[in-house]
């Protein structure tokens, strides 16, 4: 068999087991490779998740399939490519996806690096999604088990990255994933789902940032949903102008509303949440509607349908708009009858394309909540998930 020889990345958990034990019986030559990225355990609030678990479970599944196994430390560049840039961005009050990130700068980057090196021919991991070569080009699509889909985590990816990898689960429902680790005795056959951030575990967030970003105590400001700061009047008639406008996030000011509370962080907080604030006596949970670095504010709305929680239109650089699949471009997609999600499970919501100057604009047709800078947005075809980018 020409092209044979297929390194997976063993996690340790049951889909990656499963991909692999697949691709053995397929007749791939394998090697199970386990990437250790994460030493801090000071931050994790649960033992679910810890690397040394993982790595054993790994060898042991090895073992078990009768494949070489190694593990390699890529802390340092988890720490340079991922971690670093955590706290920078939410020290700008923004939340990145460090999920997506890893998929990118990590494991389809330097560990693939690795691989290559090893002589694999392919990378595999145990995603539920589904790569597909067609017309000269490979599109990327939604696993066949919608509850686990994980395409979403791989939007950042591209042809360089597609033309390599493996996703051999990306077929199957996760209960069968199961029932074929079980049937075949797989340690991790039972093994719960690891939960968190990527590589870490399950983590506090707050602790986890506090080991760069300070407490700070600040104001939280209750901004009313009939403030006049949401009667934005624009020139319906210039498209553009009512894009850019729709787009913009509201520039809260103390005196938009009234103090209710203190807070230690504004970059602890990001818009859409609910939890950590503490503060009672409202009819319907408070909602964090923006946050503020410079003066270290949060601003906060009462209920879900709070107007500062809901959008239709966000932006992003058209310099930084991935075209997963290069057989598309603004130009032969626009047109296109397009959906899109703005988080991990999100129902693909209907939306169009539009472009205007440096700036790429997804209009959705249903309101959206907690549009948050710092997070992707990806963009499908039916199916097939063709673009992404940073929401600005």
């Amino acid at each position: 068999m020409k092209n044979n020889k297929v390194v997976v990345a063993l996690s340790g958990g049951v889909d990656s087991s499963v991909a692999a034990f697949l691709l053995k019986e397929q007749g791939f030559e394998i090697i199970g490779l386990f990437m250790k990225n994460w030493h801090d355990e000071n931050v994790t609030i649960s033992d679910e998740c810890p690397w040394l678990d993982d790595s054993n479970d790994a060898m042991l599944v090895a073992e078990k399939l009768n494949i070489p196994f190694q593990t390699v430390d890529l802390s340092k560049e988890y720490k340079d490519k991922i971690i670093d840039y955590m706290f920078e961005e939410y020290s700008k009050g923004n939340t990145p996806n460090p999920d997506i990130l890893c998929n990118r700068e990590i494991k389809f980057d330097v560990f693939m690096d690795i691989a290559l090196s090893l002589g694999a021919d392919y990378v595999a991991t145990g995603h539920y999604s589904k790569v597909i070569s067609e017309n000269d080009s490979y599109q990327l699509h939604s696993g066949l088990d919608e509850t686990k889909d994980q395409s979403y985590f791989l939007c950042q990816l591209n042809q360089k990255h597609l033309d390599k990898v493996l996703f051999p689960i990306g077929n199957l429902k996760k209960s069968k994933v199961r029932e074929i680790a079980k049937k075949n005795n797989l340690v991790t056959a039972e093994k719960k789902d690891s939960q968190g951030l990527c590589f870490v575990g399950k983590v506090s967030l707050p602790d986890f940032l506090q080991q760069k970003l300070k407490k700070k105590t600040g104001n939280v400001i209750e901004i009313s949903s009939k403030s006049k700061v949401f009667n934005q009047n624009y020139d319906e008639t210039n498209n553009y102008k009512r894009l850019s406008n729709l787009s913009k996030h509201i520039d809260y000011k103390t005196l938009d509303g009234k103090i209710i509370g203190e807070h230690q962080g504004a970059h602890f907080f990001t818009i859409g949440q609910r939890k950590g604030l503490a503060i009672g006596g409202f009819n319907e949970p408070l909602f964090i509607i923006g946050t503020n670095t410079s003066t270290n504010e949060i601003y906060v709305g009462e209920g879900k349908d709070h107007p500062g929680l809901l959008k239709k239109v966000l932006k992003v650089k058209l310099s930084e708009v991935n075209w997963v699949n290069d057989q598309y471009n603004y130009q032969n997609s626009h047109d296109l009858k397009l959906t899109a999600r703005i988080r991990y499970r999100q129902k693909l919501q209907k939306i169009s394309l539009h472009k205007h100057l440096e700036y790429l604009y997804v209009e959705f047709e249903e309101l959206q909540s907690a549009i948050t800078p710092g997070q992707f947005v990806a963009i499908y075809l039916n199916t097939q998930l063709i673009a992404s980018g940073v929401i600005c």
